[in-house]
């Protein structure tokens, strides 16, 4: 197993040089110049745009301002805002957690209802649980989950004004009101999210307990619940922890509607103003952060693939 792990953390080299290299070449695809957007606009002077390049280093080699950019990301300095001057790796500090707790609540929402939901579908195939489970994750499927939290606000903090509507407050500060401000955000980003992990262990279960160790467990005189939480689940659940770990990237990379529905300071409001104001650093920064979170994600989903099926790691 360690020596699987560590074949994966070589293979990362490559794929976070790629990475890097995408995210600095942001600076060529994104529509606008910064210099002449930092000079003044389209009534700015050649000499003032020209001035404002070198500043930034734009008038030197791709090559270089690869490297540049580069060492310093290595060092944590992700550079200034162009029109706040604030810090981007300060700002990316005090925003993560709010998106982070939106993600991980909303992750355990998903592991609460998928599995079970799934479990119960799988092991009773064609019953009313069954039936029930297949109808439930379809219309979870379906609800974007913008519209389920604008739902969620009008019914249970305008109407029955039982969860505030807006806000977010620190753990720290209050991990109650903290629990209290994110509720509706858990569940509207967990109920679409719970259910491809209840069909795929339903699928998975189906499959696996059609195999003939399965029934030779269960002809040995072995309980209906040990056979599958001790025999089956764990081979069932390959393809499910595949996709709560995809499911957790999109949750952390996907927040942007939702922090702005609720007005959480998160890195989806951070992106989505330095995206309106073309502010480099900030899109560079935050897109870097994202892109090293669905790495780091990947890698953590194929150590638990390979702990759940040694054929992978013996490969």
């Amino acid at each position: 197993m360690t020596g699987y792990i560590v074949r994966r953390l070589l293979a990362l080299i490559p794929l976070l040089l790629i990475v890097s290299f995408l995210v600095f070449a942001l600076s060529f695809v994104i529509p606008g110049d910064p210099a002449r957007t930092l000079a003044g606009g389209f009534h700015a002077t050649p000499d003032r745009v020209a001035l404002i390049r070198h500043q930034l280093g734009l008038d030197k080699p791709v090559i270089v301002q690869y490297w540049r950019w580069l060492t310093h990301a290595l060092t944590g300095n992700l550079g200034r805002s162009l029109f706040k001057s604030t810090l981007v790796a300060s700002e990316i500090k005090r925003r993560f957690p709010v998106t982070l707790s939106m993600a991980i609540g909303a992750l355990v929402l998903i592991v609460v209802l998928g599995v079970p939901a799934g479990i119960a579908a799988g092991t009773r195939p064609g019953g009313v649980v069954d039936r029930a489970v297949t109808l439930g994750t379809s219309t979870a499927i379906a609800v974007p989950d913008f519209w389920l939290a604008t739902m969620l606000v009008v019914v249970f903090a305008v109407k029955l004004k039982w969860l505030p509507a807006i806000g977010y407050v620190s753990i720290t500060h209050s991990p109650f009101q903290w629990a209290r401000h994110l509720l509706l955000v858990w569940f509207a980003m967990g109920f679409g999210g719970a259910a491809p992990v209840a069909r795929q262990l339903r699928g998975g279960l189906i499959d696996v307990l059609d195999q003939d160790y399965i029934r030779t467990a269960g002809a040995k005189g072995l309980p209906e619940w040990r056979v599958v939480f001790k025999h089956a689940l764990k081979n069932a659940a390959t393809a499910p922890v595949t996709i709560i770990g995809i499911q957790f990237a999109y949750l952390l990379g996907g927040t942007v509607i939702l922090e702005y529905i609720f007005s959480f300071p998160g890195l989806g409001q951070y992106f989505l103003i330095g995206l309106s104001t073309r502010d480099l650093p900030v899109i560079q920064g935050v897109t870097l952060v994202v892109a090293l979170t669905f790495v780091l994600l990947n890698l953590l989903v194929d150590v638990l693939y390979a702990y759940l099926n040694p054929k992978v790691r013996l490969g």
